[in-house]
């Protein structure tokens, strides 16, 4: 094996609300060792299922479609209530939502 999966990072440019903004969506908690508000900030699950996800400050805005993404299970219309935007609904050619992240990072919803 020439790799094991680690941990999921993702930009922002207020990593601080991103961070807080995905921790509501995915009833994760934040994990701030040091306790720098510059630092990156680690959210975990709570529960241990789902990956910790290190929300990085970057000084640059998303400019293009994301390479890698996340999917996740859940509600489209309480994520748009959070503060998601409607980038595509499913249709005829694909079976989720993809929505993206105050920030402009996309992910698709898909309905449990």
């Amino acid at each position: 094996m020439a790799a094991e999966f680690k941990d999921l990072c993702l930009d922002a440019n207020d990593h601080q609300a991103l961070a807080d903004w995905w921790c509501a969506a995915l009833g994760y908690r934040r994990h701030d060792p040091d306790g720098d508000p510059a630092s990156p900030v680690p959210i975990e699950d709570p529960a241990g299922r789902g990956p910790l996800i290190w929300i990085n400050p970057v000084p640059e805005r998303k400019t293009v479609k994301n390479r890698m993404h996340l999917d996740v299970w859940g509600s489209t219309e309480e994520l748009l209530a959070a503060g998601a935007t409607l980038v595509r609904a499913r249709d005829e050619d694909i079976g989720w939502d993809v929505l993206a992240d105050p920030e402009g990072n996309e992910f698709c919803v898909f309905a449990r």
